[in-house]
């Protein structure tokens, strides 16, 4: 937007047509909301795109439902596969010195504080959404064609009840051809974080996100810096939002760096975006050498819960698969790396039974 006015007095820029006027009339006269504001036609009657999330949208004509991100069962596994490292999630953030404290405990207490520290590990670990990206909204309201010319800015207006939903909030845009339209989605966060204000949040998207800081960030190993600073930005089911963790999760993909979302927020996103992207070699090796065996069978289970009709679940199914043989199918069917996994699990058997012998 060229610039931002908050005045509503250039009557001439609402008048421009009868829908207009109800704008301009319902923004002075705001007592009853309810009788003035008219959703524009639609399907979801408040003027604003539909938008289905997960399988929902992609399998509307389809009797079997494909899995969601947030299913319990897909939610179960990865929450297992995302483990509980109680020094990462609480690990120390930048912020004032300040002296320790020391606390002499009986050991009944201490498993109090350590149950709460638990709990607390649990609620920082509950993962984002994840979700389709928004359709984009290119409603035209009017063409004013008297306007036209008349002024060098764009004008736009927000409805800036409290009892309105944001996702609801009617914010129209004039633009200096005299077309009225509705804000897009861009627009319409900048507006409701002037008026909204959410903290971490700035009106404008900071410099950080930009490709070549981007890749500053990820040299450092601060992919999950990354990934909190985009969950603070932007909001989920925006393309800003889904570019930035697509990106971050390629990059660590790239370096084998996945130990760093470990015990975070971030890694069943991740695990989930790898899964449908079919390419969970990496992680699945990553797994194997860290003696995660356990992961790596539930990464390949969820595997085959999103593909249920691939060959690696079809003969799973047929040989009735568990633990390492599981593993074994994938990397003879579908598996990208299926010598390199099967050399991986070689080597761990191997290392376990040198361990069990020495024991």
């Amino acid at each position: 937007m060229a610039s931002l006015r908050a005045s509503l007095s250039p009557w001439s820029l609402l008048r421009g047509s009868q829908c207009t006027e109800r704008v301009c009339f319902w923004a002075r006269a705001r007592s009853r909301p309810g009788a003035l504001l008219q959703p524009l036609p639609g399907p979801c009657g408040a003027g604003m795109p539909c938008r289905r999330l997960g399988s929902e949208a992609e399998s509307g004509s389809s009797e079997i439902k494909k899995p969601t991100f947030m299913d319990e069962e897909v939610q179960s596994i990865l929450i297992k596969m995302t483990g509980l490292n109680l020094q990462k999630t609480f690990k120390a953030a930048v912020q004032e010195l300040k002296p320790p404290t020391y606390k002499l405990m009986t050991q009944a207490q201490l498993e109090e504080a350590t149950r709460q520290a638990v709990e607390a590990a649990k609620v920082r670990l509950k993962m984002p959404p994840v979700l389709e990206e928004r359709t984009p909204i290119n409603d035209v309201i009017a063409e004013d064609k008297i306007l036209e010319g008349t002024e060098t800015a764009k004008y736009v207006f927000t409805d800036i009840s409290y009892s309105i939903p944001h996702r609801e909030r009617f914010i129209v845009v004039r633009e200096p051809s005299g077309t009225l339209r509705k804000a897009s989605w861009e627009e319409r966060d900048r507006m409701i974080q002037v008026y909204f204000p959410k903290e971490g949040r700035r009106t404008l998207t900071p410099i950080i996100f930009k490709e070549e800081n981007l890749k500053t960030m990820y040299s450092q190993d601060r992919h999950g810096d990354v990934l909190n600073l985009c969950i603070a930005q932007f909001e989920p089911d925006s393309a800003e939002y889904i570019k930035v963790h697509h990106q971050t999760y390629e990059d660590i993909d790239k370096h084998g760096k996945y130990d760093l979302l470990r015990s975070t927020r971030h890694f069943g996103g991740m695990a989930w975006y790898f899964v449908n992207k079919k390419k969970i070699d990496g992680l699945l090796i990553d797994q194997i050498q860290r003696d995660l065996v356990d992961d790596a069978t539930s990464l390949v289970q969820l595997y085959h819960i999103l593909h249920p009709d691939g060959p690696s679940a079809q003969e799973a199914k047929e040989q009735a698969a568990e633990g390492l043989h599981l593993i074994k199918v994938f990397a003879k069917t579908e598996a990208q790396k299926g010598a390199y996994i099967e050399l991986t699990l070689q080597a761990y058997q191997e290392a376990f039974i040198s361990h069990s012998v020495a024991s």
